[in-house]
């Protein structure tokens, strides 16, 4: 639905197309005075036919700065009137289209040496060449910023002056596009544990002895660095000399993640980021990527340490993500607004009146010494709960057990919970993506065995049960779901994102149709997404031509896909003795040398499947009478292993894979232990598995 603005003679004044899009975010901009465009061929064809720039503003429906920006310059009548008669302009959702965001998120950094974030604000010549741009610009000269109608005005006057010497400038940004590129890998290249090294160094170099963390504000969580630690400490535990600096940065780091403002303490889950180095004031939306990522840390760190709080935290998170962010249909919503009633963490923060009304003198006694209530105000003249005093140092001072320190704050956030969920809410973005759900499936998959949760399986399984029923169509991917529409031809992150979800499913409840679902979607991204000589690139081959065809390897917000794949590969061909899947990684993993040698912290994610690639992952199979299958399987998920999956299959199960099938129960129940391509005899007892478990030793990392 367009729509359109009429001047007073009835001539049309400026059209809005983004009414009926598909994005929330771009929904949202429907009604601006804005003569928008969604990303597409008409936009581009409108600017050739008026020799016009385009400007391109690429944002997300949760991001509050997005939201300054549009009530500050896209309602402003004459803001448009500049925007609608020198431009043609284009609004992307950055989720539904990351390809797009990706390029020009580069192609700022580029021109203007600076760093990208949202709103980016591009300005392209009518062939989709960036010329200039920037991200958030505010109606009046600020900060060193001009403003944003001043702005406008020049780069159209300077396109007009300026638009014939642009082509130069578009070949030059191609060849430095080209030079991004990871170079091939050396035909003698050897792979070696080296960069696994280097980025232990690298974090410990950044990391934040008191607060825990890396680096300084704002600071993120970072999930894959911690995960990367967790591991380096797992794969020294047997040494004579364990890493276990290595668990003590990862476990500082995660308890004051927990502690701190950045978790929500009555709610559950995590917000995006902290302003400030101590994790005490969030940006507060809430996005599914983030929490998933964080799941799986924290469920994984649970079993590693057997630290209570690690697995409160991963339980409260996978409780949000069921409660307020999966579907009715089974899929995850993608994000909170970090906004309500107009003002940012409108939602979460608290008046400590308000807080003394709804509590009991000891209930509040309690949260007014652990959550900092007796201190000043932390945001706005009010108050954000983190916590400031040790539950431990808490219930001494109030004379009570532990248990009833923990049975007084459950009642007491309980209350406040209830409290909260009567204000206004803050918008959720309720679009489904692909690549997200399967980091999801993936992450309440690890939680459920961590914590031995059937419900968190259940939300895992229906989500699946909806990406194959809705996502998957004739052999092919979406890369998004809204009002009841699968749309655009789906990234590599969303191919391999879920595939790792459908392959941690597997070690709760082997399912032969899933396991080859899984088989189906890495087998297209081995069709559609190679790249020369080895890796892939974030778009399929017949996906609609941009700027350039990225191939990336590094970590950002979310896991490289890249990395993703070929973790997913080498498991997926040990599994299946599927030769072909094993050497593909190997040809990611070969391709990303180069990035990875450079710069491993990056790269958390990659240097995960390098590992794997040196040191094959020990698959373990099960194959017995159902209750005893259980009670081996969670003897195991007991340990922390995260080089080891354990796959059960009954012993009458039908249509398994042949590298399942050919290893039969003698009994009740029999244990093969793999390592890579060579696998164990039949082993019928637990103490039988456990030793060979512990006495062959995965090999140390060259």
């Amino acid at each position: 639905m367009h729509i359109q603005h009429l001047n007073a003679d009835g001539s049309p004044k400026y059209t809005n197309r983004l009414a009926d899009a598909s994005s929330p975010y771009l929904r949202q901009h429907g009604h601006n005075p804005v003569d928008w465009y969604p990303w597409g061929e008409a936009a581009f064809a409108r600017a050739r036919a008026l020799a016009r720039p385009v400007h391109l503003s690429v944002g997300y429906a949760a991001c509050h700065w997005c939201h300054v920006l549009a009530a500050e310059s896209f309602e402003d009548e004459m803001t448009a009137r500049v925007l609608n008669e020198s431009f043609v302009n284009i609004k992307v959702d950055r989720e539904e289209r990351p390809d797009i965001d990706r390029i020009y998120q580069i192609a700022q950094q580029m021109l203007t040496h600076g760093p990208g974030g949202w709103p980016l604000t591009m300005f392209l010549t009518p062939e989709g060449v960036p010329f200039f741009g920037g991200t958030y610009f505010p109606p009046e000269p600020r900060h060193g910023l001009p403003a944003f109608r001043d702005l406008l005005e020049r780069v159209a006057q300077y396109y007009r002056e300026h638009h014939e010497s642009l082509r130069a400038q578009g070949e030059a940004l191609a060849t430095a596009f080209a030079s991004i590129d990871p170079p091939p890998p050396a035909a003698d290249l050897q792979l070696d544990g080296a960069p696994l090294r280097d980025n232990r160094a690298a974090l410990e170099r950044s990391f934040d002895r008191h607060h825990g963390g890396f680096g300084e504000a704002p600071k993120f969580p970072h999930p894959g660095a911690i995960e990367r630690l967790l591991r380096d400490w797992q794969r020294s535990a047997q040494d004579e000399s364990p890493d276990l600096h290595a668990l003590y940065m990862a476990t500082l780091t995660l308890t004051r993640m927990a502690e701190g403002g950045i978790h929500d303490a009555l709610g559950g889950g995590f917000y995006r980021y902290a302003t400030d180095a101590e994790w005490s004031i969030p940006h507060f939306e809430k996005m599914l990527y983030d929490n998933a990522w964080l799941l799986s840390v924290y469920a994984d760190a649970y079993v590693a340490s057997a630290d209570a709080l690690y697995a409160n935290t991963a339980r409260d998170t996978a409780e949000w993500m069921l409660r307020e962010m999966q579907s009715p249909e089974g899929g995850f919503y993608s994000s909170l607004d970090a906004d309500a009633a107009g003002h940012e963490g409108s939602f979460y923060v608290w008046a400590r009146d308000e807080i003394r009304a709804v509590l009991e003198p000891p209930e509040y006694a309690a949260c007014a010494a652990r959550f900092g209530l007796d201190l000043p105000p932390n945001f706005d003249g009010r108050w954000h709960l983190r916590a400031v005093l040790a539950p431990e140092a808490l219930a001494e001072s109030l004379g009570m057990s532990a248990a009833e320190l923990d049975a007084l704050l459950a009642r007491a956030r309980a209350k406040l919970l209830a409290r909260r969920e009567r204000r206004p809410r803050p918008a959720r973005d309720e679009k489904i993506l692909t690549a997200w759900n399967g980091l999801a499936i993936a992450a309440l998959a690890r939680a459920a065995r961590a914590l031995e949760h059937p419900e968190f399986e259940q939300a895992a399984s229906r989500a699946l049960q909806f990406a194959r029923r809705a996502l998957w169509r004739e052999g092919r991917l979406a890369a998004t779901y809204s009002l009841g529409r699968a749309q655009l031809n789906a990234y590599l992150d969303d191919y391999v994102f879920l595939a790792e979800g459908v392959l941690e499913l597997q070690q709760l409840r082997l399912r032969s149709d899933e396991l080859a679902f899984a088989g189906e979607l890495m087998d297209v991204v081995l069709r559609h997404f190679a790249a020369v000589p080895g890796g892939f690139y974030f778009t399929s081959d017949d996906h609609e031509t941009l700027l350039h065809r990225l191939q990336t390897f590094a970590d950002e917000a979310l896991p490289a896909g890249n990395a993703v794949a070929a973790r997913v590969l080498l498991r997926l061909g040990y599994l299946l003795g599927e030769s072909r899947y094993i050497e593909a990684a190997e040809r990611t993993v070969r391709a990303g040398w180069a990035p990875l040698s450079r710069h491993p912290q990056a790269h958390p994610t990659l240097l995960g499947a390098l590992e794997e690639l040196l040191q094959p992952p020990v698959i373990v199979v099960l194959r017995g009478e159902p209750a005893a299958l259980m009670q081996w399987r969670r003897e195991l998920d007991r340990v922390y292993a995260p080089g080891r999956m354990v796959i059960c299959a009954s012993a009458d199960a039908r249509d398994l894979p042949a590298a399942i099938a050919a290893k039969p129960a003698r009994g009740a129940i029999s244990a093969y232990v793999c390592r890579g391509s060579v696998c164990s005899e039949p082993l019928d007892t637990f103490a039988a598995l456990a030793a060979a478990l512990r006495t062959s030793p995965r090999a140390a990392v060259p």
